[in-house]
């Protein structure tokens, strides 16, 4: 039973809604995401944290470290696009395959997960990017994961350095942290979201 329904909150009371559902919310722990992985969870699921000679992935203290797979996709102003999230061009990008990607400087590549996840309903997910790429200057986008939702994690990373910077497939890329809390009303899923079960790198739909 959702929070609102267990105190029926007046519309001007939304806000104490959200703090009071933040306050039953709590931040999941390797032994949980090891069982929901056993589940389905996380596919391919790396039982601890990998990390000699690459930049670190698998299953950590409260989070798991994706990976990038080998596919890229790198804005170009090759055509004179306009990017436009409700009318996107794909000419706006160049499609790459390879072990890894020089983002020119002051751009951006979209990417996807290695592994395909299945969000339980009631549980949020965050992914943050990893602080050894934010130290040389690359920053991957803040991504939500909802409840009920399933697919390849599509990454979008930023080069804000005035170089080239070099991305690396199949090591670390994001890290998730997952937060358990009552189940929604209506799940990601239920509502059809348009990402639901997205595989590959996803382009913007509307």
């Amino acid at each position: 039973m959702s929070i609102s329904r267990q105190f029926p909150f007046t519309t001007s009371a939304k806000p104490l809604v959200m703090c009071v559902t933040l306050l039953f919310m709590s931040i999941q722990p390797d032994w949980w995401i090891r069982e929901q992985s056993k589940r389905g969870m996380i596919e391919p699921f790396e039982e601890g944290l990998v990390r000699d000679g690459v930049i670190s992935y698998g299953l950590s203290s409260f989070g798991y470290d994706l990976r990038a797979a080998p596919e890229w996709h790198i804005f170009v102003n090759a055509f004179n696009t306009v990017v436009d999230p409700k009318a996107f061009d794909p000419d706006s990008l160049v499609a790459t395959e390879g072990d890894h990607c020089i983002i020119p400087p002051n751009s951006f590549v979209l990417t996807r997960s290695v592994e395909y996840l299945r969000i339980p309903d009631n549980v949020m997910v965050v992914a943050l990017g990893k602080s050894s790429y934010a130290r040389c200057g690359i920053v991957a986008n803040v991504t939500p994961l909802e409840p009920g939702w399933e697919g390849h994690v599509t990454l979008e990373l930023s080069n804000t350095t005035p170089l080239p910077a070099k991305v690396y497939a199949n090591e670390g890329i994001v890290q998730l942290l997952f937060f358990e809390g009552p189940r929604p009303d209506i799940t990601y899923a239920e509502r059809k979201g348009k990402y639901q079960g997205q595989t590959g790198v996803t382009l913007p739909k509307l």
